[in-house]
């Protein structure tokens, strides 16, 4: 391996040491952007769904980390590694990116500003990574009871969303194109709290197969059917939109009771339902 090589996989360690020092998960990347470590199971004739459980390296954002020895390790055996990447939706921060492409051809700063007039949210001063094609990453973070899921253009054109089993490539990571930097005066700055205009745009809307929400009168039985239909790694994404809902409808106080014996039924403890709820309460401007 070339001795700029070797340099942008040191470098590269470092910016990662440096930022699980912060709290945040990572991983090594190549400079194509992908995990530098291949999957354990790639030769196997019939490969279960594995997230780690076989101890090895090698399932992407799941092998991240914040344990120095453990980054450590992955970068020996990633030794052409070239960057790295962040986790997204992990604590402390529950990290969730809004990545704004130019490669689509659109305007998606615009079309974001669009957007923030449109729902009247504000972004605020936060961390920003300049991307080697002319794009930006804006670092926000969210609830932790509340799962992000990952998206492409399905907010905006150009515009796509990282969240929980996503990462984002980190400041000081070497591709092919370039160098990821942080944008000036935003390098000190800790991740924002994502708006909760913007927020509630980024959960999934309920599929068509399910009720629609409750017309006038109906005491928001569609809502709490809603949480009903959760199955497992969706129910807080449910039971938060259900209860944003509710509150935005007038109908919060009425359905609180509901709502939390139907988080119930789907496996929630009471104090998780409670708290998804308050949030949510929080969230669109009422005291739960």
């Amino acid at each position: 391996m070339a001795t700029t090589d070797r340099q942008a996989t040191t470098l590269a360690l470092a910016h990662a040491l440096s930022a699980a020092e912060r709290g945040l998960a990572v991983i090594p990347l190549s400079r194509t952007k992908l995990p530098a470590l291949r999957s354990p199971h790639r030769d196997d004739p019939d490969p279960t769904p594995c997230h780690g459980e076989c101890g090895r390296f090698g399932h992407g954002v799941y092998d991240a980390s914040t344990d120095p020895l453990r980054i450590r390790e992955l970068f020996a055996a990633a030794p052409r590694a070239t960057g790295y990447g962040i986790a997204c939706g992990l604590p402390p921060y529950h990290l969730i990116g809004v990545d704004l492409d130019t490669k689509s051809g659109t305007d998606s700063c615009a079309a974001l500003s669009e957007l923030a007039l449109r729902h009247l949210f504000t972004i605020p001063e936060t961390v920003v990574v300049l991307t080697p094609s002319g794009g930006r990453h804006l670092w926000l973070t969210g609830p932790p009871d509340v799962i992000v899921p990952n998206s492409a253009g399905r907010l905006a054109p150009g515009i796509d969303i990282r969240g929980a089993g996503g990462y984002l490539v980190g400041p000081g990571s070497r591709t092919g194109r370039g160098e990821y930097t942080t944008a000036h005066g935003t390098a000190h700055l800790a991740p924002a709290a994502c708006p909760p205009a913007l927020l509630r745009l980024l959960l999934p809307p309920p599929r068509a197969t399910h009720p629609a929400p409750p017309p006038a009168g109906d005491h928001g039985r569609g809502l709490v059917h809603f949480v009903l239909c959760a199955h497992e790694g969706q129910r807080n994404t449910r039971l938060f939109w259900a209860a944003c809902r509710a509150y935005e409808n007038g109908l919060g106080p009425a359905l609180l009771t509901p709502l939390v014996e139907a988080a119930l039924h789907t496996g929630l403890t009471e104090r998780e339902a409670r708290a998804t709820i308050a949030s949510a309460a929080r969230m669109t401007g009422h005291h739960p």
